[in-house]
């Protein structure tokens, strides 16, 4: 009977930990002694082929050192070195892949930006190979952020920029070329994408302004983040229900779909963040539902005329009195009841209920119509995106905070209104747990948060922020935030480490700064 038992992947992971016996391979006893071995040698030997990767599949020096001889080697011209760097980068591949197999999580991303000067010759090599010195195994490139679209500029028909405006670099097609390199050494690739932030270009266009989200005294984000409202003035948001603001980001993620990324990463899926008073949502005109778009599609949500009315006058006076409830009685005396999608109408009684008894309960009932049309705004946009991916077999993710879908005391509601609870769960989700409380402890509790709503904890990839080696900001180390959280969610199979320009600065100034 022994020698019909092998073990898969009995050698991954913490050694001895996952031995599984299965059959069908005969006379293969001696690889149950090997990985009992392995077990007592313990998680930090490997098999030759991978002696170079670290617990993080991070490679050494060594190894770093003579890849990166053999790329300038390359572009000096050495016949020989295309051959053996191209060798060598199968290699690493391979050890990577292997690695990632083994050691907790499989997949371990990070998330980059790229500048015009990665077109430099070299460039894109250096970077990618960088990032698989680092032991990720998967990269999320930002390919539309800050009002403009990594798209070469000779065939960008989109309503903003391109990254790339150098002149002689309008074929040029950065994304594509990142995407290439980085598989060519085995990582697969995100593009990730800013939603409902369009940007400040978008807002500067005089033809754009009506799809714009503005807030009930009138000012649309542009002014609002111009006054210092927001977090930042490059933050401009749309009306999700705006039809002009949906047909240009759908022909945006198009372009992007065509350079066949694994998957679209889809962030700022919500309002802005206001600052100090401005940070919640406590009043209906706080709420960003006052474009011509929104208001129309809260007005349908009515189910009858007294419904309609009451809604009207909800939203442009703040309030509504008995007054107005007396009068839209007397408008539509045929109608028993105001109804509205999702009102539970009161049973009738013998004696009529006043107005003025009425009156709170139906504002009440008011505002949560309000806040709910606000958040379905944004959850319907990022359900039509999704779906755009996935209808090109692209797979999809949202990004998000872990908190920005909290309530503030007994009114009032975070004021980005990034309810991730009620986002698709045939996506990922990648929520931003970057609490700081001196350990790891916070950053735990953000994840584990997530797991509770989500069906699928394969599909919850945490974003976290820090870097390796050394503790910063009071935020601990990538090390030991990747412990703990491993402790308390080993069936967690993604991370994703946010950024590379924080694991390599030196290396992201050069980029940054240098000119084509």
């Amino acid at each position: 009977m022994l020698g019909s038992l092998y073990l898969r992947r009995s050698c991954n992971r913490k050694g001895m930990r996952r031995l599984v016996w299965l059959t069908s391979v005969p006379k293969r006893p001696v690889l149950g002694l090997l990985c009992l071995w392995v077990g007592l040698l313990g998680p930090g030997w490997r098999a030759p082929a991978q002696a170079t990767l670290n617990q993080y599949c991070q490679l050494s020096q060594a190894e770093i050192d003579r890849k990166e001889s053999l790329r300038q080697a390359v572009l000096l011209g050495e016949s020989e070195a295309a051959g053996q760097y191209e060798r060598l980068l199968k290699q690493h591949a391979n050890n990577l892949r292997d690695c990632r197999r083994q050691e907790w999580p499989d997949n371990q991303a990070t998330w980059l930006r790229l500048y015009p000067c990665d077109l430099q010759p070299g460039m894109l090599d250096a970077l990618m190979d960088r990032i698989v010195n680092l032991g990720y195994n998967e990269v999320y490139i930002e390919a539309f952020y800050n009002g403009q679209v990594l798209l070469p500029q000779a065939e960008n028909n989109t309503a903003w920029p391109s990254v790339i405006q150098t002149r002689g670099y309008e074929n040029r097609d950065l994304l594509a070329e990142a995407i290439a390199a980085a598989r060519q050494r085995g990582l697969k690739v995100s593009a990730w994408v800013f939603t409902l932030n369009f940007g400040y270009s978008y807002g500067q266009r005089a033809d754009r302004q009506q799809a714009l989200a503005r807030n009930g005294s009138g000012v649309d984000t542009q002014t609002f983040a111009l006054n210092g409202q927001s977090n930042s003035p490059e933050e401009i948001f749309i009306d999700p229900y705006n039809p002009q603001g949906q047909r240009d980001y759908l022909q945006m993620l198009q372009g992007i779909l065509r350079r066949q990324p694994d998957a679209v990463l889809f962030d700022y899926i919500r309002y802005p963040r206001g600052v100090g008073a401005a940070s919640v949502a406590s009043t209906v005109g706080d709420l960003w539902i006052y474009g011509t778009a929104a208001q129309q599609a809260l007005l349908q949500r009515a189910l009858n005329n007294q419904g309609r009315e009451l809604i009207r006058r909800f939203v442009y006076q703040g309030y509504i009195t008995a007054s107005d409830v007396e009068q839209v009685d007397a408008l539509f005396p045929n109608e028993g009841a105001p109804l509205w999608q999702s009102r539970r109408v009161p049973e009738p009684t013998d004696e009529p209920v006043s107005a003025g008894i009425r009156r709170p309960i139906l504002q009440e009932e008011l505002w949560r119509l309000s806040v709910a049309h606000a958040i379905q705004g944004v959850v319907d946009f990022l359900q039509m995106v999704t779906r755009t991916a996935q209808q090109q077999e692209i797979g999809a993710g949202a990004v998000f905070f872990p908190s920005g879908n909290q309530a503030v005391g007994t009114q009032g509601y975070d004021s980005r209104l990034q309810h991730w609870d009620r986002f698709p769960q045939n996506i990922t989700w990648h929520p931003m747990a970057y609490s700081i409380c001196g350990n790891a402890s916070c950053i735990v509790q953000d994840i584990q948060a997530v797991i509770e709503k989500s069906n699928n904890i394969s599909n919850v990839r945490p974003a976290l922020a820090g870097i390796w080696g050394s503790a910063t900001d009071n935020r601990p180390s990538l090390e030991a935030q990747m412990t703990a959280i491993e402790r308390a969610a080993p069936g967690l199979t993604s991370i994703s480490h946010f950024a590379y320009s924080w694991q390599d600065p030196e290396f992201d100034r050069i980029r940054k700064f240098c000119q084509l």
